[in-house]
């Protein structure tokens, strides 16, 4: 299996360095032929031998690890290539990829396991209380949790800050650096948070657990901006790169508050002793 595999996802090899480069060739080649077909027909006989690989002794988890990379092969070889087409397909297949992870994720422990996924506020919030899916059509994580899990098994905590420091890159495939956030807009939830003059705090949005009156006075004053920052943050353009419009009450459970932010920095900054093997994500790396 380990041989065929190799062979059916060589069709990517060439792509390895820059799988966008994928993606944009294949949106432009008329002639080009996808590596969609070999990805598919990898994953399908996997997927048939799932019984006998994940029963024999001491191989199930091994299984479950590789059964997890040939879903992510297919999904990115599929990303790439509407990375070109259409923004909302493209987003929206990268949320659905992460929640159909967590998905199997959560199948492949026992029935009482919780999961705790960390993301930022535009895949945890749900999407259909922001102009993300009101203007644009696109869904997330945060909305998929609620529509397949019930949204009374489910807590989307957002968060926000005033201003301080972020650590992201100014454009995709460049190094992450501390930069300084902007004040928030008038106009911004964040701006409401930042009036109160409290310097954290944590606002619970959910029926039944919410002072009804503090809920009330949410709803009068959406949809109102929301400031969503990502690995991407570019000060110049923030109104247009970084605000939406949010409905926060039915987008959250919950709003974590810092006035003031300050940027995460890595844990270690050391080079590992030994180098590190294959991506486990072989071919994409992602």
């Amino acid at each position: 299996m380990a041989k065929l595999a190799r062979q059916r996802y060589g069709c990517l090899q060439p792509w390895v360095e820059d799988p966008t480069a994928y993606g944009f060739a294949n949106f432009t080649n008329t002639k080009m032929k996808s590596c969609e077909d070999q990805v598919i027909t990898m994953l399908r006989d996997l997927l048939q031998k799932r019984l006998e690989y994940a029963t024999h002794k001491n191989n199930g988890e091994e299984f479950h690890s590789t059964e997890q990379n040939a879903y992510l092969v297919a999904d990115a070889e599929s990303y790439y290539r509407a990375m070109y087409s259409s923004r909302a397909d493209s987003w929206s297949l990268r949320d659905s990829h992460m929640f159909e992870t967590l998905q199997r994720l959560l199948k492949h422990k026992p029935p009482s396991s919780k999961a705790i996924v960390w993301a930022h506020n535009s895949h945890i919030g749900d999407a259909r209380y922001t102009s993300m899916g009101r203007q644009r059509d696109e869904l997330n994580i945060g909305q998929l949790c609620r529509e397949n899990l019930g949204r009374e098994n489910v807590a989307l905590i957002g968060c926000g800050t005033h201003t301080g420091t972020v650590t992201a890159a100014h454009n995709w495939d460049e190094d992450a650096e501390v930069m300084k956030v902007r004040p928030s807009r008038p106009d911004s939830w964040e701006y409401l948070a930042h009036q109160t003059g409290i310097p954290s705090f944590y606002l619970e949005l959910r029926q039944g657990l919410v002072d009804p009156h503090v809920r009330q006075e949410i709803h009068k004053a959406s949809p109102r901006l929301e400031r969503f920052i990502g690995v991407i943050y570019r000060p110049a353009t923030e109104r247009m790169s970084h605000y939406s419009a949010a409905d926060l009450a039915n987008q959250l459970d919950g709003y974590i508050w810092f006035d003031e932010s300050k940027g995460v920095r890595p844990l270690e900054m050391t080079q590992p002793r030994t180098p590190l093997g294959t991506d486990e994500t072989y071919p994409f790396g992602l």
